[in-house]
């Protein structure tokens, strides 16, 4: 027994396609049960909490679905449509996951794969034109969301604190030049209620926001300002680095005034986007741009001779995409491979230590 509402549930990001996958969920799950197409608002250890398009619900997440999801290397996330149902004591149960039409995964520093959001159409990219303006950490950043389906938008924040017109435009072309063709920059104050409106068009019923970002860049002063409301916790960031003191520990989803819903989520300490190598050179279209005019047809763009890769794109930029790119083919790696790798440099490590010594006549 399926419980859906859509026209409720539309106002939590609920479109036809997804509803549609709900109905075939549920088909293949206890006929008996009240189940309910909730979503995924908040994550916690223990519980989530889950949405119905009129109440809130706290919820478990029954062992057979963790289990399963553990297994494909999978987890829940926020912004997840999820089916639940209460027990004969009111208890709320996660019983089967909506497959998401779209997901944001990064990686840790061992590989394994950790969902960000789900279902998201826009990804606000928020960095601060104060000392949080860093142009690589950008394009990890885009990384991240570029062929996931997720339309990115960056938004340069704190344009109160840049002193002109001028300077302002400076850094906006900073990063025109080195961004995929169509990506939208917008400057903005967010804690300015005229925040809301450079972002209209994408607060439009039905839609999702997913705001991204380090930490202290004013992405929950900026879900506050979309809100409406002071209902995210803001801090000051340190004078010394300009970052923030992770005031916001976990990524909650709030409903918008209009129709939308918005995804705030933690600063990154380190961002490992979960990418191949062709969403890698997606990030980086310079790159590809000007590798057909290098002199060899299979150019590293490291130490060949008329390499002009080298020769029209910044050093920094340069350096990372070699390191966007070792990231990728790591992740594609067997075990083995990776330990063969590891050895591998172990080995070049030693010789060139031994190197050194021998030029210093030691040993």
């Amino acid at each position: 027994m399926m419980q859906l509402d859509f026209e409720r549930l539309r106002s939590m990001g609920l479109t036809p396609a997804l509803a549609n996958q709900a109905m075939a969920c549920a088909a293949q799950l206890d006929g008996a049960m009240p189940l309910a197409a909730m979503r995924l608002a908040v994550l916690h250890r223990e519980t989530v909490q889950l949405h119905d398009g009129a109440h809130e619900h706290t919820a478990r997440v029954l062992p057979r679905l963790a289990r399963a999801l553990a297994e494909e290397e999978d987890a829940l996330a926020v912004g997840d449509w999820v089916l639940a149902a209460p027990d004969a004591h009111g208890e709320h149960w996660v019983h089967a996951r909506v497959p998401p039409q779209t997901r944001l995964v990064r990686r840790d520093a061992d590989g394994r794969r950790h969902p960000v959001v789900a279902n998201v159409d826009t990804a606000l990219l928020v960095m601060g034109l104060d000392a949080d303006f860093n142009p690589r950490r950008m394009e990890r950043f885009l990384a991240l969301v570029q062929g996931s389906g997720v339309a990115p938008v960056i938004v340069l924040s704190k344009a109160d604190t840049v002193a002109d017109a001028r300077a302002l435009f400076a850094r906006m072309q900073t990063l025109r030049e080195r961004l995929p063709a169509g990506v939208e920059i917008v400057a903005l104050d967010a804690r300015d209620a005229e925040a809301a409106a450079c972002l209209a068009q994408h607060t439009l019923p039905g839609r999702t926001l997913a705001l991204l970002g380090s930490s202290g860049a004013g992405k929950s002063t900026l879900t506050n300002t979309l809100l409406g409301a002071a209902r995210q916790d803001t801090g000051a960031v340190r004078e010394s680095d300009g970052r923030g003191q992770h005031t916001t520990t976990a990524r909650s989803l709030f409903r918008l005034p209009g129709g939308a819903c918005v995804i705030d989520t933690p600063g990154l300490r380190a961002l490992r986007p979960d990418a191949d190598e062709a969403r890698v050179a997606a990030t980086f279209g310079d790159v590809a741009a000007l590798a057909p005019q290098c002199r060899f047809r299979n150019c590293t763009h490291r130490e060949e001779p008329g390499c002009a890769v080298r020769e029209g794109v910044d050093y920094d930029r340069l350096r990372n995409y070699h390191k966007l790119l070792r990231e990728a083919k790591r992740d594609t790696m067997s075990a083995l491979e990776r330990q063969r790798q590891v050895a591998m440099w172990k080995a070049r490590g030693r010789a060139g230590a031994a190197r050194a010594k021998a030029k210093r006549g030691i040993g």
